[in-house]
């Protein structure tokens, strides 16, 4: 009785230690996924950078009359930045007329307009000068 039970066990563990496949990892009998130290070793490490973009202040370009359109199209594979933008001209008190249009105070700080041309923003958006201020 004894080897009947002996046998059935190292059944059932050779089972348990057979390792099966489901979608791409490894499971044993039950559907456990199974960790070897070495799977944790050759895994491709992709760590995710965190992509910090420079903010602008200006707050002696907030007081004047609202004199400047800006209309953009940036893309979607551009998000973090797109959304950057939107925040620095929140900043520089622009008011949002459309989507991608913008009207705000003139000129633009240097600084900042150099920063996009360096992350590459320069050519998603243009600057057009209003010849009476925003009142809407």
């Amino acid at each position: 009785m004894a080897e009947m039970w002996i046998s059935e066990y190292t059944i059932v563990m050779s089972q348990m230690r057979k390792v099966y496949r489901y979608k791409g990892v490894k499971t044993n009998i039950l559907g456990l996924p199974i960790f070897d130290a070495d799977d944790r070793k050759n895994q491709k490490r992709n760590p995710t950078k965190r992509k910090y973009l420079h903010s602008f202040t200006q707050i002696d370009i907030k007081s004047g009359p609202k004199d400047l359109l800006v209309i953009y199209d940036i893309p979607d594979n551009k998000k973090i930045e797109r959304d950057w933008f939107r925040r620095q001209l929140k900043s520089f008190d622009f008011i949002m007329i459309q989507r991608s249009v913008w009207v705000g105070p003139s000129p633009l700080p240097i600084e900042f307009l150099s920063y996009v041309k360096s992350i590459g923003l320069n050519i998603e958006f243009k600057t057009f000068k209003l010849t009476q201020p925003y009142t809407g």
